[in-house]
């Protein structure tokens, strides 16, 4: 099949920082076994094109100075001239959020007569009025979701959670997880007993994922285990705040803030974490969780995305911004290691079942039943 992918961004060219693992690794699979064109809407700010994991990638960058309508024709206008350039028809493109991306799908795929499948990623159905976080939030943002989603040959979620709102507009809405490589991360649940303990959490800084609520827990933890460390791994969007209120708090030797560091970088500290920790107040799936999960890593977390149908089997899910019951999750699967064993080996068995192959093969026959092969 010739198959074009189209992502927000998450494909730099390194293939190691500014990208998504889970695309990577569906990329990767579905580039072995068919002609793969990756069309980024604005990874960078200029059009550029390269090879990425066997897939031809083309960024189609911005017009300087240009409004959103501007801007989106220019790219509509890119988009069908790079798919064009690519030789003959292509028989699906699959589009990442329902954002942009899943808007100029649309169009090209209307005006090519291309089948068009969106993945929602994000918050696209939620409203998180906090926060100002989601795409229900004003009455555009409302109706560009719904028609992209109205529109499309067919759609998914990657959890339950995200595909519980997404039936409401779509019945045949698909529950299709986006996979990690397990084999990246794979590790014996049975960890070195603590204490000293090890906690880790993989996720940019920012308002949706609630990190505020983590330090409060672990200000509990801290208060109940002496000898406990949460290494934070992802980079800061909040100037420092997080910091500052981890100094606050009393846990400037507790918590570690590493900043960004690439994904083999990342997975030395998922080997040897007692615990993964989720705080988010929304998420679409939560890619980090199955990575843990791959490494053999039982989640403490808000039920929110994947922890969500996870738990109770392979995770332990509490309410969110609720920093009293995420410490007391975590101080009871530090003190009682079979239950904290037995909940990693579940998850691990979760994240090998619902592989990036998995993901692959799934994807491809979506593509083909919107073809009607």
């Amino acid at each position: 099949m010739r198959i074009a992918l189209v992502v927000p961004g998450g494909v730099d060219r390194s293939g190691r920082e500014r990208v998504v693992p889970v695309l990577l690794a569906l990329i990767e699979r579905l580039a072995r076994r068919h002609h793969v064109l990756v069309i980024a809407v604005e990874h960078y700010r200029d059009w550029v094109q390269y090879a990425l994991l066997g897939a031809t990638v083309v960024n189609l960058g911005r017009v300087t100075g240009a409004g959103r309508a501007i801007q989106w024709m220019f790219r509509l206008r890119r988009m069908i001239a790079a798919l064009r350039s690519h030789g003959k028809q292509f028989d699906v493109l699959h589009a990442f959020w329902a954002g942009s991306s899943a808007t100029l799908s649309i169009a090209a795929g209307r005006l090519l007569r291309v089948p068009v499948v969106v993945s929602i990623g994000g918050g696209e159905l939620v409203w998180l009025p906090d926060i100002a976080y989601g795409g229900q939030g004003s009455w555009p943002g409302r109706v560009k979701t719904s028609l992209v989603l109205r529109m499309a040959d067919a759609v998914s979620a990657g959890s339950q959670y995200a595909l519980k709102p997404l039936i409401e507009k779509r019945s045949d809405a698909l529950w299709l997880p986006w996979g990690v490589d397990s084999k990246l991360f794979d590790g014996p649940p049975e960890r070195s007993p603590g204490p000293p303990w090890r906690l880790l959490h993989v996720a940019s800084i920012n308002r949706v994922k609630d990190q505020a609520s983590l330090l409060r827990a672990m200000r509990l933890v801290r208060d109940g285990q002496d000898d406990v460390t949460l290494d934070c791994i992802g980079e800061d969007t909040l100037g420092g705040h997080l910091q500052r209120l981890a100094v606050e708090l009393g846990l400037g030797e507790t918590v570690r803030f590493h900043g960004f560091k690439p994904l083999d970088a990342v997975v030395p500290f998922y080997r040897t974490a007692h615990l993964y920790l989720q705080s988010s107040l929304h998420e679409s799936m939560a890619a980090a969780v199955l990575e843990a999960a791959a490494a053999g890593v039982p989640t403490v977390g808000t039920a929110v995305g994947l922890i969500a149908e996870m738990a109770p089997k392979a995770a332990l899910a509490v309410p969110v911004q609720n920093p009293e019951a995420l410490a007391e999750g975590i101080l009871t699967l530090l003190t009682h290691e079979e239950q904290r064993v037995r909940l990693g080996r579940a998850a691990q068995a979760f994240a090998r079942t619902y592989n990036a192959d998995r993901t692959a093969a799934q994807f491809e026959a979506v593509y083909a039943q919107v073809n009607g092969a």
